[in-house]
């Protein structure tokens, strides 16, 4: 019998909806583009209010960081969803090698999320 060795990880932030209410999207394209991929970008765009969304998944994107233990940036981890569940992949340096649980909540002046990592081995 084969024995699997997963690691596991957790990661939580808060984001406050301000920081990027105050930085409107048409007037900071580079600054979103060196967080967020195309369609993250697209999907908080089509929210009457964008600025929770992009806040989530900046948050999301801060507690994946914060559960592996491994260089990544923001533009290596692609945040989707999935039957309205929040998704979570990591792109080029480590194809395969996480698996994600993850949750996104938003509410007034916060986001926060939370992601559990579980490293393939």
């Amino acid at each position: 019998m084969k024995t699997v060795n997963n690691t596991f990880g957790i990661g939580i932030d808060i984001v406050n909806v301000s920081r990027f209410k105050n930085k409107p999207f048409k007037a900071n394209l580079d600054f979103y583009k060196k967080i967020f991929l195309e369609d993250e970008i697209e999907y908080c765009k089509k929210f009457k209010s964008p600025y929770e969304h992009f806040a989530g998944k900046f948050a999301l994107k801060e507690a994946v960081i914060k559960s592996i233990n491994e260089d990544v940036g923001f533009l290596e981890i692609v945040t989707g969803h999935t039957n309205s569940k929040p998704t979570v992949k990591i792109k080029k340096s480590l194809p395969n090698r996480y698996n994600f649980i993850a949750s996104i909540s938003h509410e007034k002046e916060f986001a926060i999320a939370v992601a559990i990592s579980i490293k393939n081995n």
